[in-house]
C-alpha cells in the first residue's frame, strides 16, 4: 500500500466512512442524472419493451453513416469506405466466409 502513511495522519475510524460516504453520493449522482436525462430508464424500469422512438435514434444513426465505395481486392475480399456522420472515414475489410474458415483450421 503506497499511502500507508495517510493512516498516521487521518484515523481510519473518520477516513473509511468518509470515503465509502463520498462513493455513495457520486453513485447517487450518476444514477440521478440517468433519470433525468434519459427518456428511455424509466421505462426499463417498469420491465417494459423500448418504445419505438428509441429504437428509431439507432437507425437514424446507422442510415447517417454510408459506404462511400467498395474496392474488390485481390484475393477475394472486399475493402468498403465508410464515411461517419461527423465525417471520419473507417475501412473495413470483408472477407468471404471460405477464407475465414480455412485461417481458423
Amino acid at each position: 500500500m503506497n499511502n500507508a502513511k495517510l493512516w498516521l495522519v487521518v484515523s481510519p475510524n473518520l477516513g473509511i466512512p468518509i470515503f465509502l460516504g463520498a462513493v455513495a453520493v457520486g453513485s447517487f449522482a450518476v444514477h440521478l442524472a440517468l433519470v433525468k436525462n434519459t427518456t428511455w430508464i424509466q421505462s426499463f424500469h417498469q420491465g417494459e419493451e423500448i418504445s419505438a422512438d428509441s429504437a428509431a435514434l439507432t437507425e437514424e444513426g446507422a442510415a447517417a453513416a454510408t459506404a462511400s465505395y467498395a474496392i474488390p481486392a485481390t484475393d477475394g475480399a472486399t475493402e468498403i469506405t465508410v464515411i461517419l456522420p461527423d465525417g471520419t472515414h473507417a475501412k473495413a475489410l470483408l472477407q468471404p466466409p471460405e477464407r475465414l474458415a480455412s485461417a481458423t483450421q
